[in-house]
C-alpha cells in the first residue's frame, strides 16, 4: 500500500468538514430503509474517519494488516457484524467505505490542481486504500454470515433430533429427513446423554420420517445402535415401511440382531413388555 504525502494528510485534515459533509450526503442518499438512521450513522462515520486519518498518518507503506491499522480493522469488523445481524447485504455494508471515494477525490483534485502527476499518484493511493478497506469489510461480513449460518444449522440439527421420554426407562428418537454423518453425530450425542441422564434401558429410533434408506443411512443407524448398546441399553428401530424393508433386502444390508417394528406403537408395546410393564385399559 503506497505511503501518503504529508501535503495530502494535512489537506485532508484541514478539509475534513467538507469531506465528511459530502460523505454523509452520499450515505443518506443510499440508506435503504429504516434499519439505520443518519442519527446513528453519522457518529459511526466520524469515528471511522478519525481512525482512518490516524492510521494514514502513523503507518508507512506497509499493508492493511500492519499494527497501525488494527483499530480501523476492528471497527470495520464490529460494523460488519452489526450489519449482518440487522439483515444488510454485503454491498450495503461496504457502502460505508466506497461512498467516501467521491468526496475524497474531489478534494484531492482541488489540492493538486496544478500538479497533475502528483494528483494521479495520490488518487491512486487513496483508491487502493479504500478498495482494501472495502474488501476487508466484505470479508468480515462474509465470515460473520457464515458463522451465523453454521450456528443456525447446528441449532436446527438439535431441534430436528429431539429425544423424547415415552415411559419410565424408555426413550424415543423420531428421525425426520435425511441422515448424514454430521446429523448422526448429533443424534448419538443427544441420545447417549439422555440415556445417561434418565438411566433408560431401551431407546426407540423411529425412522417413519426418513424418506429413503440406502447403504449410507443404514450404516449411520448401525453406528447409533452400536453406541446405544455400548451404554448398556438396547435399541428398537420403528417405522420400517414395506418400501424400506424391500430396499434393505435389495441392498443386502445386514440388520441381524436389531429388532425392527412397523410403527412406533408396536415398538413402545415391545419396550414396555421388555421392561416388565403392562398397560391395561381402564374399566
Amino acid at each position: 500500500m503506497p505511503a501518503f504525502a504529508q501535503q495530502t494528510l494535512d489537506a485532508l485534515r484541514s478539509r475534513q468538514d467538507a469531506i465528511i459533509d459530502g460523505w454523509l450526503a452520499n450515505l443518506e442518499a443510499d440508506v435503504p430503509d429504516s434499519r439505520v438512521s443518519m442519527r446513528e450513522l453519522t457518529p459511526q462515520a466520524r469515528e471511522f474517519w478519525k481512525l482512518l486519518l490516524d492510521a494514514m498518518r502513523t503507518s508507512d507503506a506497509g499493508g492493511l494488516q500492519s499494527r497501525e491499522w488494527s483499530d480501523t480493522r476492528n471497527f470495520l469488523e464490529d460494523f460488519s457484524r452489526d450489519r449482518v445481524q440487522r439483515g444488510f447485504t454485503s454491498s450495503e455494508t461496504a457502502n460505508l467505505i466506497f461512498s467516501l471515494k467521491r468526496p475524497l477525490f474531489e478534494q484531492l483534485q482541488r489540492i493538486y490542481a496544478d500538479a497533475p502527476a502528483q494528483m494521479g499518484h495520490e488518487l491512486l493511493a487513496v483508491s487502493e486504500l479504500l478498495d482494501a478497506l472495502g474488501l476487508h469489510t466484505v470479508k468480515a461480513y462474509q465470515q460473520t454470515r457464515e458463522d451465523v449460518i453454521r450456528r443456525q444449522q447446528e441449532e436446527m440439527l438439535e431441534l430436528s433430533t429431539p429425544v423424547v421420554k415415552l415411559w419410565e426407562g424408555v426413550l424415543a428418537l423420531p428421525m425426520i429427513g435425511t441422515l448424514d454423518s454430521q446429523r448422526t453425530q448429533v443424534v448419538m450425542e443427544s441420545l447417549l446423554q439422555r440415556i445417561v441422564e434418565t438411566g433408560s434401558e431401551i431407546a426407540i429410533i423411529d425412522i417413519t420420517g426418513v424418506p429413503t434408506v440406502d447403504t449410507l443411512v443404514a450404516q449411520h443407524l448401525l453406528k447409533t445402535v452400536t453406541a446405544i448398546r455400548l451404554m448398556g441399553a438396547d435399541a428398537i428401530i420403528s417405522g420400517v415401511r414395506p418400501q424400506i424393508a424391500q430396499t434393505i433386502v435389495h441392498l443386502g444390508l445386514d440388520l441381524q440382531g436389531i429388532v425392527t417394528k412397523a410403527n412406533l406403537a408396536d415398538a413402545l408395546a415391545l419396550a414396555l413388555k421388555r421392561t416388565g410393564q403392562i398397560v391395561t385399559k381402564a374399566v
